[in-house]
């Protein structure tokens, strides 16, 4: 099974984990990269991804990131048709960066693209696509109602 996080998902262990929604998206994440790790799955990782790590600010913190990331053995590389696609998805209510995540995930063929960001969530499932659009908790919970 291929599988997109996007940067907030990967961000998502090192957020305030006070917040009971944040703590169990974390265990979500963790796990999802676990099984990742043990190779059951692959996370798919790409430039898009590395455009946005290289934005943020706290080293520290991107640091942790990359180190996740590093459970990824495949990063996809832009293409005329991603970026074309990306446009599509920007004209139907999606922001650049977000529109460029998912088009890459959808041109590849991931399985699923996990996002933390209700907004791009709602966004990109308007869109109707052939892609299992989720939140990492609903999504792992699916999978393992499914493993029973």
């Amino acid at each position: 099974m291929k599988i997109y996080m996007d940067v907030c998902c990967l961000n998502r262990p090192f957020d305030d984990l006070s917040y009971e929604r944040i703590q169990f998206e974390s265990d979500a994440v963790l796990a999802i990269l676990s099984r990742c790790q043990t190779g059951m799955w692959t996370l798919v990782s790409s430039e898009i991804i590395e455009l946005e790590l290289m934005k943020m600010q706290n080293k520290n913190k991107l640091d942790k990131v990359r180190y996740l990331l590093s459970v990824s053995k495949t990063n996809l590389i832009l293409n005329e048709s991603v970026i074309h696609k990306s446009h599509e998805f920007q004209k139907r209510g999606l922001k650049s960066l977000d529109s460029l995540h998912l088009a890459i995930a959808h041109d590849v063929n991931v399985d699923v693209f996990l996002t933390t960001d209700d907004a791009f969530l709602r966004g990109a499932l308007k869109l109707k696509i052939n892609l299992t659009i989720s939140n990492p908790i609903n999504w792992f919970l699916e999978v393992l109602q499914n493993e029973r």
